[in-house]
């Protein structure tokens, strides 16, 4: 239970692309008004790309940042590439929370099976040190693998920690590969390897 003046409830978003006359030329849009692209951002108009909050996918900024810099390869006869699996997303609260890659739940439909690695921010000298041990980081990996396959953390710095998995992940990295990466002490980072290292015999300041 939590006691609140206020609550801000903000769901539901759709693009707005009205007055961009898309109607007129004839580019296709979905149910939800988003513009629908083929694998390399173009619309069913030829010369006509979409990238962003127009089109499918999470409203994020940097999602957006990344298909930019796609499209321009793409017209420049080039190749454009975006891993939508590794496309992070950050909520800016106190504690902040963070996340990339697969959730539990979709691991459990897509009946794949994984290993959860764990660690409390009560166990990062860092975050003791500044009264801000709230949180935890967790690790998903594949169960046979143990290929990274995604990303939990809610507590200080958040949303800079989660980079380190992103880059692990897109280089197809596993747990172990993580866990056996020297981190400086004492940081916060310190509790993203201890996470993976409990993927695997365990985390030392469980």
């Amino acid at each position: 239970q939590v006691d609140a003046d206020i609550v801000l409830l903000a769901t539901g978003r759709v693009p707005f692309t009205d007055g961009l006359g898309l109607q007129a030329l004839g580019v296709s849009l979905s149910k939800r008004g988003q513009i629908e692209t083929d694998a390399h951002w173009q619309t069913n108009v030829k010369g006509i790309y979409a990238i962003g909050d127009a089109t499918l996918g999470p409203m994020l900024a940097h999602k957006a940042e990344d298909e930019g810099m796609a499209v321009a390869e793409v017209i420049a006869g080039n190749y454009g590439h975006v891993n939508y699996g590794v496309i992070p997303g950050v909520i800016y609260t106190h504690p902040e929370v963070a996340s990339v890659g697969a959730t539990e739940q979709q691991l459990k439909e897509d009946g794949r099976a994984y290993k959860v690695g764990k660690f409390s921010f009560m166990g990062n000298a860092r975050a003791k040190a500044v009264f801000a041990g709230e949180g935890f980081v967790k690790i998903l990996a594949d169960a046979e693998t143990d290929r990274i396959l995604g990303a939990h953390i809610i507590g200080p710095a958040a949303g800079e920690l989660i980079h380190e998995v992103c880059v692990a992940m897109e280089f197809g990295a596993s747990a172990q590969d993580l866990a056996l990466t020297c981190h400086a002490h004492p940081t916060y980072s310190e509790a993203v390897r201890e996470a993976a290292l409990a993927c695997g015999d365990g985390a030392i300041h469980a």
